[in-house]
């Protein structure tokens, strides 16, 4: 069998929160054994996991709170670690180094050119791109002069790039000059069969303490979120909708600052829960009536993104709600699985929602599973990276 390491500093195993692309991906590959080698520390919960086996390995990273000089230690701590499990470890056939942050590639294509490795760089945010766009980097300083050098050398170096979002397809080939035929799409996804719910709907909402008709929110509670949009929101429709609950479920920078304005707001339609692993996630959206996917609106986001948690709300045949133009809302509406809306437009989407009838809204739930099985589920994504790397693994 041949062997595949991932650098994924971000990676969560099925029973912890964060994202599983990577773990699901490869459980789906024949003829390969896979190494993924991810930060000892969860994204959401800032928790500590240890694991040393074949097919997981954490490494040390630095304790971090913000975004400041300690959240950059975590990255390099990170890099460090992971360099050397993959000098240590057996070889790799291809190593895959994913984004965001830039390290995690450096550090993938050094271990592969050490040993003699073709190297995959996974473009999952486009840095330092969206961090200009954010307001973090200021474009052309030199911070961003460095991280714009190590993007580059990157696509320059990679025997192949894989894209989530056509929109970076079409920068990287016009913009970047990496070779049409050096780009793959394996955008995000989601099976239908891991959403089945694990009884009914009632009995779920009991034990979840859920009541009224809510609209759900799960993932990271960061500056790239826009949940202030959601706030904004509960406080527009509180008098109108007094049965409409808002659930945000995560964790992040900027959730102190959430949960702080909502009492001095005195929103009581919104609702805070810890961020859940991703096992427990079909039993929360069987309880739920809309899932919600906000960005803030930034350029980036209307061509570079591929959301997992919109994903998982299709998958689980929840009716959806995206205030992000571009690609995201052409997907929605192709689809046919629930309502686009302007960035700060997400009362409006709710009203329509809430008023549209369980018929309608069943509709829109039942399009959404449709199309995620026919497009995006993960055993369908997983065949593109099969492909992939049986054409750069072969001797």
């Amino acid at each position: 069998m041949k062997h595949l390491l991932v650098y994924n500093h971000f990676a969560a195993l099925r029973g912890a929160p964060g994202g599983t692309r990577h773990v699901e991906l490869v459980e789906r590959l024949t003829g390969w054994r896979t190494t993924i080698v991810a930060a000892n520390r969860n994204y959401f919960t800032r928790g500590v996991l240890r694991s040393s086996s074949a097919d997981y390995r954490t490494v040390w990273t630095a304790p971090y709170t913000g975004n400041g000089v300690m959240r950059i230690l975590n990255w390099i701590t990170y890099a460090v670690g992971a360099f050397v499990v993959g000098l240590r470890g057996a070889r790799p056939d291809v190593v895959y180094g994913s984004s965001p942050h830039l390290l995690a590639g450096l550090t993938g294509w050094a271990v592969a050119r050490i040993r003699g490795a073709a190297f995959v760089l996974e473009v999952r945010d486009l840095w330092p791109r969206v961090l200009v766009d954010m307001g973090q980097v200021r474009e052309g300083s030199m911070s961003h002069r460095l991280l714009r050098a190590v993007e580059t050398f990157l696509y320059r170096h990679a025997d192949s790039v894989v894209v989530m979002a056509d929109g970076v397809r079409r920068v990287l080939e016009t913009e970047e000059c990496v070779p049409p035929e050096r780009i793959v799409s394996i955008p995000n996804g989601a099976d239908p069969a891991d959403f089945d719910p694990p009884m009914v709907r009632e009995k779920l909402r009991r034990e979840l303490g859920l009541s009224g008709f809510v609209v759900a929110y799960t993932g990271a509670h960061g500056p790239a979120n826009g949940l202030d949009l959601v706030l904004d929101a509960a406080e527009k429709i509180a008098d109108e909708f007094p049965e409409v609950r808002f659930l945000l479920v995560g964790d992040g920078a900027v959730k102190p600052m959430l949960v702080e304005a909502v009492r001095e707001r005195r929103l009581d339609n919104v609702i805070f829960r810890d961020a859940i692993a991703k096992d427990r996630m079909p039993a929360l959206l069987g309880a739920v009536d809309v899932g919600l996917h906000v960005l803030v609106d930034v350029p980036l986001f209307r061509y570079g993104v591929s959301p997992n948690k919109l994903f998982d709300y299709m998958a689980a045949g929840l009716p959806v709600i995206t205030n992000t133009p571009g690609e995201v809302s052409a997907l929605v509406e192709a689809a046919g699985a629930g309502v686009c809306c302007a960035p700060d437009g997400i009362a409006d989407a709710v009203r329509e929602v809430v008023a549209a009838g369980p018929e309608r809204r069943a509709d829109w739930g039942a399009a959404g599973r449709d199309y995620m099985s026919r497009n995006r589920s993960r055993t369908a994504l997983g065949g593109r990276l099969q492909d992939l790397l049986d054409g750069l693994g072969r001797p």
